[in-house]
């Protein structure tokens, strides 16, 4: 199987290192594209009016990989359509430092670029780590291992799935939940400031939300020390709106 590996965190990022290592020393065929600095909370942006440039990536002497100025679903597109030379079986976004759990999907680098996946038909992952330091990886890694290893051959009808692991040593964590998103709103916090020549600006200092009350959602079983698999999707359509729009407009012109 040959699997393409980016993120959002950059290319030297330790998330990433791990999934490399693990995915390597399963036998996969591992290829990497990833931005060359942080890029996070970018959501599913790319690049038009700039060119973007690449450049490869040593380790030891060896190509470990190739980084790019754009963003985490430059890399994909790129990749897939100019640098592999074979299409990807698998795309693998991660391991995110910070969980991309709820409505954070919608701004995450990492889950954009394996939504990007899916949308040109390939299956993907994304994989984040419920804690915002370097962290031990290991686990977590080796655990998408796993979990690749056991979707191999079966039709699940799901081409991308979102995974958050908790920061948690690996004797502590409870299992695995398959649930939903949260779509609750986060209670955020805006500190006012003034600059030295008197101009007003403002600092984003805190982002919370009541998980308590999210039960049964990825955030929920999160916080209570599970592994959460979300199937995620790209048609942001709303059918049952669609259906009563399509009522409502033929009322108007009846």
């Amino acid at each position: 199987m040959t699997i393409l590996l980016t993120n959002d965190d950059g290319i030297h990022a330790l998330g990433l290192c791990a999934l490399y290592e693990a995915l390597r020393s399963e036998g996969f065929d591992v290829s990497v594209v990833a931005p060359d600095s942080e890029r996070s909370a970018v959501g599913h942006a790319i690049t038009l009016s700039d060119p973007i440039k690449i450049k490869p990536v040593f380790v030891a002497g060896d190509q470990f990989g190739w980084a790019i100025n754009g963003t985490p679903a430059d890399c994909v597109k790129l990749a897939v359509n100019a640098l592999l030379d074979k299409r990807p079986d698998l795309v693998v976004s991660g391991i995110n430092r910070g969980a991309n759990t709820g409505i954070n999907v919608l701004y995450s680098g990492t889950v954009s670029a394996a939504t990007e996946a899916a949308i040109l038909g390939i299956p993907s992952i994304a994989v984040s780590i419920d804690s915002f330091h370097d962290h031990d990886y290991c686990y977590a890694a080796f655990f998408i291992v796993e979990l690749i290893n056991s979707l191999i051959g079966k039709q699940t009808g799901c081409l991308s799935l979102n995974v958050n692991v908790p920061a948690l040593p690996a004797n502590r964590i409870k299992g695995v939940k398959i649930t939903k998103q949260c779509t609750n709103h986060f209670q955020e916090r805006f500190e006012k400031r003034i600059d030295p020549r008197g101009n007003i600006y403002y600092w984003q200092c805190s982002s919370n939300i009541d998980w308590i009350k999210a039960k049964d959602t990825d955030i929920y079983w999160l916080k209570n020390g599970f592994i959460t698999i979300t199937p995620i999707k790209f048609d942001l359509t709303h059918y049952q709106c669609l259906e009563k729009l399509h009522n409502f407009f033929q009322d108007i012109s009846s």
